[in-house]
Formats: C-alpha cells, sequence, structure tokens
C-alpha cells in the first residue's frame, strides 16, 4: 500500500491537524507573505486548510492541495480553495504561482526528490519557495520525540551521516537522496510517527539548489521565538545539526 493512503480517510489525522493553534503556523505563514510581490499562493499538504483561509482573510489569493479527503472535508467547512491531489503531481502549469510552500509535509512523501522539483516547477521565475520539514539528523538539541533523533547512538550516526552527505555534495556536485524510515505504528499516536523520509536541512538545501534556486534563508527553528535568541540559534552552521529545517529560497531566472 502507497503511504499515502495511511492519509485519505483517516479521520483521527484529520482531527489531530485540526486541534492545532493557529500560532503553530505563525512563522511560515509569515514567509509565505513577506514578498511584496506574493499575490498567488499555493500550500501544498494544506491539512484542514487553516493557513488558506487565514491567506484569504488577508485578501490573497491561495489555493491549497492535499492526498487527505478527509482533512478536504473539514476544511471545506470554512474555504472552497482547498483540492484533492494525488500526491505525486501538482495540478498547475508551470511557473504558476508567486509563492509556493509546504509545512511538515517533505518527512511523510515517497518520493521528497521529485515533490521538490515540482514545488520549483510551479513557482514563477523570481518567485518564493517556503519549506520545511524536522531535523531527523539532528545531533544537537533536546525533547528529541523521534528514535532517529533520539539517543547518543543517534545522534553519533547522524553526525557521520551529515559529514557523509556533505562531503559528496561538496566533491561531486551531483544529487544526493534522502534516507527513507519505516513508520512507527503504536496504539497512540505522536507527531511524525508516521514520517517516512529523515529530512534534514542539509538536503533540503541542496535540492533547492540543484533545481534552480537561491536559497534566502536557512533556519533551525520553525516557529517564531524571540529574535535574540532566533539570531544565537542560526547564526553559525550550527544550525544543521539542530531542531529544524525552514528554509526560504527564490526561483530563479531561466
Amino acid at each position: 500500500m502507497e503511504h499515502k493512503n495511511y492519509y485519505v480517510q483517516n479521520e483521527e489525522y484529520a482531527k489531530f491537524l485540526n486541534e492545532q493553534d493557529d500560532s503553530f503556523f505563525d512563522k511560515y505563514y509569515e514567509y509565505l507573505t513577506q514578498s511584496p510581490q506574493a499575490s498567488t499562493i499555493l500550500d501544498i499538504g494544506c491539512g484542514t486548510g487553516q493557513v488558506v483561509h487565514r491567506l484569504e482573510k488577508a485578501g490573497f489569493n491561495p489555493k491549497g492541495i492535499e492526498v487527505s479527503q478527509a482533512n478536504l472535508d473539514i476544511a471545506s467547512n470554512f474555504t472552497s480553495n482547498c483540492q484533492f491531489y494525488n500526491g505525486t503531481s501538482i495540478p498547475f502549469d508551470d511557473d504558476h504561482f508567486d509563492v509556493v510552500g509546504s509545512f511538515n509535509v517533505l518527512e511523510h512523501v515517497e518520493n521528497p526528490e521529485g515533490f521538490i522539483k515540482e514545488m520549483v516547477r510551479v513557482t514563477k521565475p523570481g518567485g518564493n519557495i517556503v519549506l520545511s520539514s524536522p531535523n531527523f539528523l539532528r545531533v544537537l538539541g533536546f525533547m528529541d520525540y523521534h528514535p532517529h533523533m533520539r539517543s547518543l547512538g543517534a545522534k553519533l550516526r547522524n553526525a557521520r551521516t551529515l559529514v557523509r552527505k556533505f562531503l559528496k555534495i561538496s566533491s561531486s556536485k551531483q544529487s544526493i537522496s534522502f534516507d527513507r524510515m519505516s513508520p512507527i505504528v503504536k496504539d497512540n499516536f505522536e507527531p511524525d510517527d508516521d514520517a517516512i523520509i529523515a529530512t534534514n536541512l542539509l538536503e533540503m538545501s541542496h535540492h533547492l539548489k540543484i533545481n534552480g534556486c537561491k536559497i534566502l534563508s536557512a533556519h533551525c527553528t520553525d516557529r517564531k521565538v524571540h529574535p535574540v535568541l532566533d539570531w544565537i540559534l542560526n547564526a553559525s552552521p550550527l544550525k544543521y545539526v539542530m531542531f529544524n529545517a525552514f528554509l526560504s529560497a527564490q526561483k530563479m531566472n531561466a
């Protein structure tokens, strides 16, 4: 069974997403809307439509796409701008949107490399891309909620993996593939138990670059925190081994 089918009619998962407070998306929303040219905005993996609805109320022209019909059923209660898609091909023409974003979705898709390529394809030249996921290859951190991050052994393994991937990117300039993981199945669901991709800031940056994008900012923080703390956490390359992966990029002109 394709992993995306786990979500299609998963009402429990849809309920979990719908219970997220709007502040959970504040940084993502800010980066989607920070460009003065932003008008048409695509939210990929829009969940139950919170961000799309917020963009509508602010006067933008948003669209949301989602693989889960259970999520779309909830979203339809307050927006008509969310639609189903197959999780592979984004149903819009090339160079269609001013801004394209995806928040905590990449770790759940079966072809993350193709997912990023599709994001870039539907973005207008000069337009912005916002991409956020957990850093499953974190080396430093606390409150590690997933086994891929937890324990000293996991952190040492992650450090070796990141060094290996960095050297390969630096020496060959060729594409590398994200590591795959097995989803965790248990009775009491926790965030990212269902993740199947070891997303991380290094590889997400790399795939945006090889698809013709310039990185505008790379953060290990995906939520709004005090500006001083945010600067401290993101001022050095240590951001590549901590917490999360939050990127903004610009699609360069062909």
